[in-house]
């Protein structure tokens, strides 16, 4: 059984900066893929970021040069670095893992919910204009 702890949300003026952790527990991190995605109010799940174990990352295009997704294996904490954030950012950001070991390497496999086996609960992130 993995558990994901995500923390580092908030609420910040457009233009500003947060760093979102996501603390896992119970198995090999280090072995893991994982994502970031975001849930806005009456939208989809949707694909923000992810890091191979491999330290392979893919992103959203919507994202690209703004966030920046990394992982500390000693610590069994993923994070992402959020910079010039929007409005449009606004949603609750969830972490997921892929514990499998046989996920493709494509970037359109990394955006897929499916993927990913384990969830954590969610942290809110708010951008005022």
């Amino acid at each position: 059984q993995v558990q994901l702890v995500e923390s580092g949300g908030g609420l910040v003026q457009a233009g500003g900066s947060l760093r979102l952790s996501c603390a896992a527990s119970g198995r090999t991190f280090s072995r893991f893929d994982m994502g970031w995605f975001q849930q806005a109010p009456g939208k989809e799940r949707e694909f923000v970021a992810a890091i191979s174990w491999s330290d392979g990352t893919y992103y959203a295009d919507s994202v690209k040069g703004r966030f920046t997704i990394s992982r500390d294996n000693a610590k069994n904490t993923v994070y992402l670095q959020m910079n010039s954030l929007k409005p449009e950012d606004t949603a609750v950001y969830y972490c997921a893992a892929d514990t499998s070991s046989y996920g493709s390497d494509t970037y359109y496999s990394y955006t897929s919910r499916t993927r990913y086996d384990y969830w954590g609960q969610g942290t809110q992130v708010t951008v005022s204009s």
